[in-house]
């Protein structure tokens, strides 16, 4: 029988490569309002997967896709800031 223990090392990371790096964790945050966003949208989804949306429901979901695109729209403009150029 072969032993894999040799081929360990090469398929497990090593501690320092388990953690995210600084710059993706700055990504993540620069990101975060767009994620919380369409958390709050796959919320007001959800809520109404097993029903019929009512009216406040569906108020809900326009006023929850809302914020997604708002958020977006900051995320594009801030990424055409930084890179100095216009969108």
């Amino acid at each position: 029988m072969k032993s894999i223990a040799a081929l360990q090392a090469v398929v497990t990371a090593t501690p320092s490569e388990r953690e995210p790096s600084d710059a993706e964790l700055d990504a993540i945050e620069t990101e975060m309002p767009l994620i919380l966003a369409d958390v709050a949208l796959l919320d007001a989804q959800i809520m109404t997967i097993d029903r019929t949306p009512n009216e406040l429901d569906e108020r809900r979901i326009r006023r929850a896709r809302r914020r997604v695109l708002a958020a977006r729209r900051d995320l594009i403009n801030r990424a055409a800031t930084v890179s100095g150029g216009a969108a």
